[in-house]
């Protein structure tokens, strides 16, 4: 297993905690991760990985070892001030690779697009932007996100590190004996009484009363200057969704200059988790 490194920041007056591997001589290489996730999850990735990068992987605000945002709610736009920040500071004169998976994709997806200059690659890892569903109309959002507001948004506890693991595993029955124990200690945070939280601000489960709805999304996306390649497990339902209603993927998929798609087998939707070292070979491919 690579050894990683950890790196504190202040960014947007939060400290943010940036995972780093291999030598600052190396190419950069950004990998963001998505809802509910940690940076640590990109080990089994970087471990496959046979060229030398210098990896950068945050934890977003309100995960792992990143301050909490100390509000009761997380806007989307504050990702985007956050990653703009994370850039400046690891590579302020050259554009970035930016691997990212599910919600990170999303983040970056939009930011490529407002920031065409700043990225040379994305690989969006099995996030394909907003939900298909048609949203709530505005009152009925703010209506329910007040409503919110009231409710206690504790995370769950787990009996110990072996509960969680088993947690993990029922619901992704790919992942390994090992990974899971790998990952719940990163994931994980030990409490007094002994029991484990997720390492992640509970106020992440409140929806935004107000999502970029997905023609928004897809006019940033259609600004992109960056070399595009979407990877797509084929067991996650993402790709089934979207060919469900071919209009909808034409539209997403032609917002991208030669867009490239890649299909991963015997993986769902944390590709990372169950196919990390065909996950590697497919990002080095495609990059330079």
């Amino acid at each position: 297993m690579k050894e990683s490194q950890s790196e504190f920041l202040e960014v947007r007056g939060l400290k943010y905690h940036c995972r780093t591997w291999g030598d600052r001589k190396s190419p950069l290489l950004v990998m963001l991760h998505g809802f509910q996730d940690v940076s640590a999850s990109w080990q089994f990735t970087v471990d496959a990985l046979r060229r030398d990068w210098f990896v950068v992987a945050p934890d977003w605000r309100g995960y792992g070892l990143t301050q909490w945002s100390g509000s009761d709610s997380y806007w989307f736009g504050d990702y985007l001030g956050d990653l703009e920040f994370l850039l400046e500071h690891y590579s302020p004169q050259r554009p970035v690779r930016i691997v990212a998976h599910s919600m990170g994709a999303h983040v970056t997806a939009t930011y490529a697009g407002v920031r065409p200059d700043r990225v040379s690659h994305f690989i969006n890892v099995d996030g394909f932007g907003p939900p298909v569903a048609r949203q709530d109309p505005p009152p009925r959002r703010f209506t329910k996100w007040l409503a919110q507001l009231h409710h206690d948004t504790s995370q769950r506890p787990y009996l110990d590190f072996d509960e969680f693991a088993l947690r993990m595993q029922s619901e992704n029955p790919r992942l390994t004996d090992e990974r899971a124990r790998f990952l719940v200690q990163h994931w994980g945070v030990a409490l007094e009484d002994g029991s484990v939280a997720r390492r992640a601000d509970p106020a992440h489960k409140r929806n935004s009363p107000m999502p970029l709805p997905a023609d928004d999304a897809i006019a940033c996306w259609q600004q992109t200057e960056a070399q595009v390649l979407w990877i797509d497990g084929e067991e996650s339902g993402l790709m089934a969704r979207l060919a469900s209603m071919p209009d909808e993927f034409e539209r997403r998929s032609r917002a991208y200059r030669g867009l490239r798609i890649e299909h991963i087998a015997q993986a769902g939707h944390n590709i990372h988790h169950d196919q990390p070292e065909r996950l590697a070979e497919t990002i080095e491919k495609f990059l330079p």
